[in-house]
Order: structure tokens, then sequence, then C-alpha cells
């Protein structure tokens, strides 16, 4: 039994040499050329701006579409040529349109225009908030992580139940009268 025990530590003994050179010549192969820069975790993707500087996107959500552009600026957001405290008087609205900034902390360094037809103000809000979030990623690439894994870059794809024949509304049935 103990002559089995010590030709296994032999054995991996040797194994450790044999293995324990291999490892220290790669890593002087590697030293003796050039020094590789350390790959990002994703892949960054290029930067999309047009010939006056802006990123654009579009954003939907229930019927609404938002075209919106960014570009550097003051924090200034004018949403179909109205400022956003006239277009969103409700300030729960305003906050789901500067949640793309406060969460990737670029409050007040970019301009917004935008553009929002269709649905009503709840939707036009989260459809522009879509839209300031695709247009950030392909200003500031580098930001995608950070919006992605907070869900603004997904299209919230709830709509209205349509109404069904028989029924009052989409599911809610006609009162019932018993006589």
């Amino acid at each position: 039994m103990a002559t089995e025990e010590n030709n296994t530590a032999s054995d991996l003994a040797d194994l450790k040499d044999v293995v324990g050179d291999a490892p220290a010549a790669d890593a002087a192969a590697v030293g003796e050329g050039e020094s590789q820069p350390a790959a990002p975790a994703a892949p960054l993707r290029d930067q999309e701006i047009d010939a006056q500087g802006r990123a654009y996107a579009t954003g939907r959500r229930k019927d609404a579409t938002a075209r919106v552009w960014l570009k550097p600026g003051t924090g200034k957001v004018t949403v179909n040529g109205k400022d956003q405290e006239v277009y969103f008087a409700r300030p729960t609205l305003r906050l789901v349109i500067n949640q793309p900034f406060a969460i990737s902390e670029r409050e007040g360094q970019y301009d917004i225009v935008a553009t929002v037809s269709g649905g009503g103000l709840s939707g036009q809000a989260g459809a522009v908030k879509h839209g300031i979030s695709q247009a950030l990623t392909r200003y500031e690439p580098a930001l995608r992580a950070t919006i992605k894994a907070a869900g603004f870059l997904t299209r919230d794809s709830r709509v209205v139940e349509r109404k069904k024949y028989g029924r009052a509304k989409a599911r809610r049935s006609f009162q019932f009268s018993k006589r």
C-alpha cells in the first residue's frame, strides 16, 4: 500500500515538472512580443452621429412613436416644439423622460429635440424615454451596458387588448339582468 502512494506521489511530481515549465515558456513568449491590450467584456459599437453632430433614434410605446435627436448641450428637452414642462405637465411624465439620464449620470449634458405622434401622454412619455435611451447608446456606446441593464432599450410591447363581439369591452361582459 505504501509503495503505491509513493509511486503516485512521484508520478505527480514528475507531472508537475513537465507541466510547470509549459506556462512559464508561454509567458516568456508573450513577454518577448508586443503586449496585448485587455479585450473589453462586450464589443463596443460604433458611434452613430449625423452631419450636425446629433444622434437620432426612434422610440415606441403603446400607439405612440417618438423621433428623438440628441446633441451635447445644457439639458433642454423640446417635445413637438414645446418645452417639456409645457408638453408633459405632470411631474411623473417628466421623471419618466429623464430616467435614462439619471441612470447614466448625464443630467444636463444633452439637449433633446423630439417629435411625438399617436397615443396618449403616458405612451408618448414612454416613447420619448425609449428614444432617448436608444440615442444615448448611439452617441456614447460605452453607456449601452448600463442602459440595457436598466431595461430602457427594450420596447415595451404591451398594448390595449381589442374589443371582442358579445362583450362590452375586451373582457367585460354586459350587465346580467335576471328579469
